[in-house]
């Protein structure tokens, strides 16, 4: 099967005042692809997801989507052409049931109401259905918050932290059941993630970033196996390199 590139973005530059969010990023996604996004806190992964959606605009470069300029379009235009997110903290009408809630985005999504008992059933929510959204458990309100996102049928969903708050005897129970939905339809995944446990055993390839840029781009093992990694990233200091310069962007 020949690969496709569904989404382009090359030459992303990102700048808040002094502090530069993004540095020449380059990347191309695959279709149908998992990649897991990693890097310590500041380090442009959720930057690069914000403009790939629309809610940062790139100071320089461009991203395109199955061909089309998408740089700087509004995040609502987006998320019609087919790319949608979801958040660290998930985006719920917290005083209303779990059905309510994927009422409502099937309202907006123009879809009938009656989908809400199978995508509820899709994720595992068929017993939460009628729980006010904000008493639910955090990896159940995980779930539903990317239910939501699932609503408008994507081809790429952006996933920010998906297992973090969730306990950590439920991480793997809430991304294969998440990863069983998306990979049935056949839609492209990008996810941040802190817990490499997860990035290792969910992603086909994973972007390590640092200092705005893209430090290492691949094969899980092969990423999260580099010494810049493993040192700047992952915090393990190199055996025989510790006074080694840290890369620059």
């Amino acid at each position: 099967m020949t690969s496709r590139t569904l989404i382009s973005a090359v030459g992303l530059h990102k700048q808040f005042g002094a502090v530069v969010a993004a540095r020449d990023i380059s990347v191309d996604i695959t279709a149908q692809t998992v990649s897991g996004l990693i890097g310590t806190n500041g380090a442009g992964k959720t930057t690069f997801v914000n403009m790939l959606t629309g809610y940062l605009k790139p100071d320089q470069g461009t991203i395109t989507f199955e061909g089309t300029d998408i740089t700087g379009r509004e995040p609502r235009d987006i998320t019609r052409m087919g790319i949608a997110r979801s958040f660290q903290i998930p985006q719920l009408f917290t005083s209303l049931t779990a059905r309510e809630n994927l009422e409502i985005a099937l309202g907006i999504a123009k879809s009938p109401l009656t989908r809400a008992n199978e995508i509820l059933a899709q994720f595992g929510l068929g017993a939460y259905a009628n729980s006010v959204a904000g008493n639910l458990p955090e990896g159940v309100r995980k779930l539903l918050d990317i239910s939501l996102a699932m609503v408008a049928e994507p081809k790429v969903l952006l996933l920010d932290e998906p297992t973090s708050g969730v306990a950590s005897d439920e991480k793997f129970a809430v991304m294969d059941r998440v990863m069983d939905v998306i990979r049935a339809a056949g839609v492209t995944v990008l996810f941040v993630e802190h817990d490499m446990d997860i990035v290792r055993r969910y992603s086909d390839r994973v972007l390590a970033f640092y200092d705005g840029a893209i430090l290492a781009a691949g094969a899980p093992d092969d990423v999260l196996n580099n010494a810049q990694v493993r040192q700047y990233i992952i915090g393990e200091p190199l055996p025989t390199t510790a006074n080694a310069e840290a890369p620059h962007a």
